[in-house]
């Protein structure tokens, strides 16, 4: 029998573990992990318990026990038996994550595919499972090597990497193995938002990871602030007690976390212009500056109403023109006040921004600034420092223009951004040396479809396509782009790129075909003419995306992006089936003829 009590000694646990192990006495809990930005569950870890109120309820205890006795591998192929059968049972959808032991990776049971033909048995895909490595068990420890991981990858399942951040063992399996996912520890999440260090850490680690083409999962998330932050930082999947706790019966309702950040309802320009546009010079202050100093400073730079107090290269605030004649035209304030420090009329209630910032987003933080004005200045600001100064009605002025810009070239059919704004905007990105993926959409078997069904048909498929980018695509840092036809664009900033081209495929294989007979739904697609007016049977509609990652070092202009994307679109297409191509190719590499093409 089992004792409930935590004053247990080493034997006593001993016991209990071999009790558990023989009566396979081990509970599986699942904890969600949710796209932050369209509010979905899109998996679930696999966490083991012992049997409730006993000293091995806790996976702590019994694992360590399990160390100490040598029965860690064991314990770890019964955990996983047992969370393989509970999800089969439950059938949540999604993927699920198993921790497993990266030194025991190598084991016989391991290469010899227990697991795979664990989930052929349960009926669940290969592709559905990730398989998390923590830097707990070191990855040379017991002499494993990229052979034996690249074992798992070629079966089809995917890597993660665990716990990133507590040890310099993790960011080594970073490294080595390119995983799929990598998890930031939960130290550098919890109050990420009063933390700049964290922040500066999980930025680093999410532009490294766009590099590597690998996605990032916030873990240990308990706070809507926490939620914003990671957000703003370009993370959008993650997990924590806010999210959803582990349990039993795994979580498939939405997470409470549509509050926290709607990138729909948020101010978006479709430019990737920058704050760095808005900068005017304005002579600085310093802190020892005499208020009568400023006051002279005014009277000559009459355009000027803040001035910036800076020390040592850092804004601390600024002082309003408003403010200070305020203060001079009470009795005796020239007097009083004249040969007083600056910071004594010193306003912090100053909106600072950095200079790589969008101009959608410099927007949103002006809306949510408590005591904001139409005549409102900003402090700009590069790694910290002072480079200069904004004004809201220059920013306004600028969004209203790049909105009447969009507006002149947007396609009429979905109202999206057209090829000059497309163009425009790849531009911008290689001149900002900005990391970026393309994804191009192009329909499959558009023409027959149209020929038989009719343009009117035709035409509410493309706009169900554009429906579907803006709905799975669509967030503050991301480009949607209708090139003309039945082709779209998407660029890509946010890190989920694969994930939301994925969505958008299945979404659309799901619903195009609401838009046939029944006759051809029977027949699984139509006969129509090809373009040498041969009779053929095409196949249902399908969607090719071709993606590229551009090297903004390396590509000059748009042209060579737009070269780059209709080659990996051509791949895509060769499937008969709805199909995504990711290229590795990430410039043109050798002479391209004049005749190189854009997105028109």
């Amino acid at each position: 029998m089992l004792l409930a009590t935590n004053e247990v000694d080493a034997e006593s646990r001993r016991k209990y573990l071999f009790d558990i192990l023989e009566s396979e006495s081990l509970y599986p809990h699942f904890q969600p992990i949710v796209d932050l930005k369209n509010n979905v569950v899109i998996g679930h870890e696999a966490l083991i318990r012992g049997p409730a109120g006993t000293v091995m309820a806790s996976p702590g205890a019994l694992f360590q026990t399990a160390i100490e006795n040598n029965l860690l591998h064991t314990l770890e192929l019964l955990s996983r038996r047992k969370s393989l059968e509970a999800f089969a049972e439950l059938n949540p959808g999604g993927q699920l994550f198993l921790n497993i032991s990266a030194s025991l990776l190598g084991t016989p049971e391991h290469t010899e595919g227990f697991t795979a033909e664990l989930l052929q048995e349960l009926g669940i895909s290969i592709s559905d499972i990730v398989i998390e490595l923590s830097e707990q068990h070191p990855f040379d420890q017991q002499g494993l090597t990229h052979a034996a991981v690249e074992h798992y990858r070629n079966m089809g399942f995917q890597v993660a990497v665990d716990d990133l951040g507590t040890g310099y063992s993790g960011l080594k399996l970073w490294s080595e193995l390119k995983p799929e996912y990598v998890k930031i520890d939960r130290h550098f999440i919890s109050d990420i938002d009063s933390d700049p260090v964290k922040r500066e850490f999980v930025r680093s680690i999410y532009n490294i990871s766009n590099t590597m083409g690998c996605k990032v999962i916030a873990e240990g998330i308990e706070r809507q602030e926490e939620v914003k932050t990671i957000q703003e930082l370009g993370i959008n999947i993650g997990q924590g007690f806010y999210l959803g706790y582990p349990s039993p019966e795994p979580q498939t309702v939405e997470p409470p976390v549509a509050d926290v950040y709607d990138s729909a309802n948020a101010p978006r320009v479709e430019n990737c212009e920058t704050a760095h546009s808005l900068l005017r010079n304005a002579p600085t202050v310093s802190i020892q500056d005499t208020v009568l100093s400023v006051s002279d400073l005014f009277r000559t730079h009459p355009e000027v109403s803040s001035l910036p107090v800076v020390h040592e290269g850092v804004p601390q605030g600024v002082v309003r023109r408003s403010s200070l004649f305020e203060l001079f035209s009470t009795q005796y304030g020239r007097a009083l006040y004249g040969t007083k420090p600056v910071e004594r009329i010193l306003s912090h209630d100053v909106l600072i921004v950095d200079a790589g910032m969008s101009l959608d987003e410099v927007s949103r933080l002006i809306t949510e600034h408590e005591q904001n004005e139409i005549q409102q200045d900003l402090i700009i600001t590069q790694n910290d420092l002072y480079v200069g100064m904004g004004n809201v009605r220059d920013l306004l002025k600028r969004l209203t223009e790049l909105k009447v810009q969009n507006a002149q070239y947007a396609n009429p059919l979905t109202l999206l951004p057209g090829n000059v704004p497309i163009n425009n905007e790849v531009d911008a990105l290689l001149n900002q040396s900005a990391d970026f993926h393309v994804a191009y959409f192009d329909l499959n078997n558009f023409k027959p479809f149209n020929d038989c069904y009719g343009y009117s048909k035709g035409d509410q498929v493309i706009r169900l396509l554009g429906e579907l980018l803006v709905q799975h695509a669509s967030y503050d840092s991301n480009f949607i782009g209708h090139v003309g036809g039945d082709d779209f664009v998407v660029i890509y900033r946010s890190p989920d790129w694969q994930l939301s081209c994925e969505r958008i495929i299945r979404e659309f294989d799901k619903a195009v075909k609401g838009f046939y007979c029944d006759g051809d739904l029977k027949a699984g697609g139509i006969w129509a003419s090809d373009r040498q007016d041969n009779r053929t049977f095409f196949s249902f509609l399908g969607l090719a995306v071709g993606v590229v990652h551009p090297d903004p070092c390396c590509c000059n202009s748009f042209h060579e992006v737009a070269e780059l994307a209709a080659m990996a679109k051509k791949e895509a297409k060769k499937s008969a089936e709805s199909a995504m191509f990711v290229s590795r190719r990430r410039c043109i590499t050798t002479s391209v003829a004049d005749s190189l093409r854009c997105f028109a």
